[in-house]
């Protein structure tokens, strides 16, 4: 498809009610549909069929910009400062976690310049409600100014790999794997509670426990407290694209993945067993298997510029509008 095109849309809602019993977090926010760091197995593909997309190249290459999510996550959060009277702290038990990116990259590239997920931050700190990101991008450290300012925050850096050449193949615009361990580095050193998610693990591509080790040692080096490790899953749309990018770059392992992946989204039965056993033993053996694990001693910074919003969060952008509260930073 070549050229991205951006179409700009507006919203009811940022904020989505999570009726799945099996997630971990209330609500989701994404301030974009489709993606584009392009990520071959990227589940969200399949919800493309929705609102009548395609899960080809137009997930990465029609990217949907939600330019009012910010203006419809004040007035949510505003009925809900109402509802409980202005108590904010009231509020925040009501709504639980709140978590960024669950269908889309909230710091794929256009957000360096829309800026829409830092505004959405911005309401999320004011109000202090609990947050999670996940992403796979650096320019999350853009957001340090707002993030050391949150109560209750936690960042997901998203790696399945070390292989710079495969992350080319599968995740064509995604950053490469230096680059996000240096992320989990620096939100670390920071104070910010940042996890490894490897996910997804991709059968017989990613899923050697030598690797696996590689990665979860260099993210305890940078500070990382928690670690997920998560096979593919998948669905029906995904799963053409998936093997369409496989017959260019492995083309003989096309035929393994049919069979692996014969009875629907999830792999074959005695496969995740073996591979869920193995993950359980390497995350107790690391210590990342509770977001309580102890810090590790971790190896130095690297002096590099970071990323830089257009401009600094002030004090006062952070601050309820309610003028019988006061919050002290």
């Amino acid at each position: 498809m070549g050229q991205t095109r951006y179409e700009h849309v507006t919203t009811k809602q940022t904020l989505n009610r999570v009726k799945a019993e099996r997630m971990p977090f209330d609500w989701s926010i994404n301030p974009y549909r489709g993606c584009g760091h392009g990520c071959s197995f990227c589940y969200a593909r399949g919800f493309q069929s929705f609102i009548g997309m395609g899960y080809e190249d137009e997930f990465q290459h029609h990217i949907f910009m939600k330019m009012n999510a910010a203006e419809a996550l004040q007035q949510q959060l505003t009925i809900a400062a109402k509802k409980h009277e202005y108590d904010l702290e009231a509020m925040r038990r009501s709504i639980g976690e709140v978590t960024i990116g669950t269908a889309t990259d909230p710091y794929q590239p256009i957000e360096g310049k829309a800026e829409i997920t830092r505004e959405c931050l911005k309401l999320l700190a004011k109000y202090r409600i609990s947050t999670n990101i996940t992403t796979r991008s650096p320019l999350v450290m853009r957001d340090l100014d707002i993030l050391t300012r949150m109560e209750d925050v936690s960042v997901n850096i998203s790696l399945n790999t070390m292989d710079a050449a495969v992350i080319r193949m599968l995740e064509p615009a995604s950053p490469l794997p230096a680059a996000r361990l240096e992320t989990i580095h620096r939100l670390s050193d920071a104070g910010v509670d940042t996890s490894l998610f490897v996910a997804p693990v991709l059968p017989l591509i990613t899923d050697a426990e030598d690797g696996i080790r590689g990665l979860l040692t260099s993210a305890r080096e940078r500070g990382a407290v928690y670690a997920m490790i998560s096979l593919l899953r998948l669905s029906r749309d995904v799963k053409k694209w998936y093997l369409a990018t496989l017959k260019l770059h492995f083309p003989q392992l096309v035929q393994s993945y049919r069979e692996l992946y014969s009875q629907g989204a999830y792999a074959e039965g005695d496969y995740i067993r073996s591979f869920k056993a193995m993950a359980a033993l390497l995350l107790a053996e690391f210590k990342l298997d509770k977001r309580t694990a102890e810090m590790a001693e971790t190896i130095p910074s690297l002096p590099r510029r970071m990323p830089e919003p257009s401009k600094p969060v002030t004090g006062k952008e952070l601050m309820p509008e309610v003028e019988q509260l006061s919050f002290p930073f």
